[in-house]
């Protein structure tokens, strides 16, 4: 599925229902230095601060709107990149409708275009499999940092085409990195596909506050 318009629609609903069925889906940036585009392996769903049946602890807006995570109250099918550890940008695509926030972490990938590109952005990579395989490295892959987010994925320089049917084998547990409930198995919203090398490991979150 490549039109916008029918993305788009697909994505205005729940990130918990739509983070799975995203797997296997090809996110592409053609920017001024080439083109990267990497087939999502992983990823996580992050909910707004008024779902009444899962109200999310571990999301970004969980304490309410700020200049920083507006893009995640919508529309659906734009970018949410924030900056991290004084070092790193992760990306997200806004999920739900507009007002509503909710959006799902790209967590690892694969790259299918632009391997040579993506490789002068991530010189440290030992193998192709690691080129994508976490936020940080998937971000950089696909050369994406916070002067995006708001842009649509949906529209050039960007595309985001989906799976032509889900994904045979996946498997779903804790978000990586959530610390408190957020994090538990209460909250199963990571999403990958089984056995697939470029998927991240997980490791459980060190006592921190929540993505804010």
């Amino acid at each position: 599925m490549t039109t916008s318009g029918p993305v788009r629609q697909f994505l205005s609903g729940d990130a918990r229902e739509i983070a799975p069925l995203l797997l296997g889906a090809i996110l592409t940036h053609a920017g001024e230095e080439g083109t990267v585009a990497v087939r999502i392996t992983e990823l996580e769903a992050y909910m707004g601060p008024v779902d009444s049946l899962h109200p999310d602890p571990g999301s970004h807006t969980y304490r309410g709107p700020t200049r920083r995570n507006a893009p995640m109250f919508g529309p659906a099918g734009h970018l949410y990149v924030y900056f991290t550890y004084g070092m790193h940008n992760c990306a997200n695509v806004v999920c739900g409708p507009a007002g509503h926030a909710s959006a799902v972490l790209l967590r690892a990938g694969e790259i299918v275009e632009g391997r040579d590109l993506a490789l002068a952005r991530r010189p440290t990579s030992k193998a192709p499999k690691d080129l994508a395989s976490g936020p940080a490295r998937l971000a950089t892959a696909l050369g994406l940092t916070t002067e995006d987010s708001g842009r649509d994925a949906l529209s050039s320089p960007f595309s985001l085409v989906l799976p032509h049917a889900p994904a045979a084998h996946v498997s779903s547990g804790p978000r990586v990195g959530v610390a408190g409930h957020g994090g538990t198995h209460d909250y199963p919203w990571r999403f990958w596909i089984t056995g697939d090398p470029t998927v991240s490991r997980y490791k459980a979150a060190k006592a921190r506050p929540p993505r804010a």
